[in-house]
């Protein structure tokens, strides 16, 4: 029996509001929209998933069917029935005599439970798809002028390739994928770029992707950070914010031409 709370993500006793709340903050994550360029597997899986929440939409906000639903999953001795909620308080039928606790009884050790782990097979999914299609249109933009690299800690790295006498024109340009775009992960994409040595010079563009993102105003504060912190010396680095699910960025006014024309390209679809 799917875990309706978890799979919302609130708790089991919050009002009809939160649980519209979440619904909305959760299914729009896999809006037609968000996931048209992530290809027709996840595009299924997404399909799946907006099903399975408005399910647990229809539920837990009519009072009636979220105190059955209650009801079941105690009878089912499901451990998320633990807190049903004001709903089910009036509803639910007199629970059995609660059974004597053993203090010594072994218990199975905790692990991640079925929701978690199919949230995380979905994510590891939804990263190989974005990154899969920012390999492929970068290489569109870049044509012959970038190599691939490895560096750590990052799911993309491009060079400029090597010419008779030095390198080529631009910046090396780093791509990571990441849950949540916030003052935290610029903090730490900036720090791993900037310890970097990059062959090409001086210049590097990171491209942070992910699919929520903090508010413009924080993410702008925490860039104005790293770049005062940059001025005192080390390597350039641009870092561009990018809602990966519709490809919309926050473009600084000084980045560098391939990465300008790398997001418009991926926002058209082309």
């Amino acid at each position: 029996m799917k875990n309706y709370y978890e799979l919302l993500e609130i708790a089991h006793d919050v009002p009809a509001d939160e649980v519209k709340k979440s619904f909305r903050a959760q299914i729009a994550k896999y809006h037609p929209d968000k996931v048209q360029h992530l290809g027709k597997e996840f595009q299924a899986m997404a399909a799946d998933r907006a099903a399975e929440l408005t399910e647990a939409y229809r539920i837990l906000s009519d009072a009636g069917r979220r105190a059955a639903y209650d009801a079941t999953f105690a009878k089912a001795g499901a451990p998320a029935a633990a807190a049903a909620g004001p709903a089910a308080a009036s509803a639910s039928p007199t629970p059995d005599p609660p059974r004597p606790v053993v203090v010594d009884e072994p218990r199975p050790p905790s692990g991640p439970s079925q929701f978690d782990q199919e949230r995380a097979r979905k994510d590891t999914f939804v990263r190989k798809a974005t990154m899969d299609r920012f390999r492929t249109v970068f290489a569109q933009v870049a044509g012959s002028g970038y190599d691939e690299a490895n560096v750590r800690g990052f799911d993309f790295a491009s060079l400029p390739k090597a010419r008779l006498f030095g390198r080529g024109k631009g910046p090396a340009v780093l791509g990571r994928f990441v849950p949540r775009i916030d003052a935290s992960s610029v903090s730490s994409a900036w720090s791993d770029a900037g310890r970097w040595h990059a062959p090409s010079g001086d210049e590097i563009c990171v491209i942070l992707m992910s699919t929520a993102l903090a508010t413009p105003r924080e993410l702008a504060d925490a860039i104005h950070e790293q770049r005062q912190k940059s001025a005192r010396g080390g390597p350039k680095v641009t870092l561009i914010p990018v809602d990966s699910g519709v490809w919309d960025a926050h473009m600084p006014t000084d980045a560098p031409p391939v990465a300008k024309e790398l997001l418009t390209r991926l926002r058209s679809g082309k």
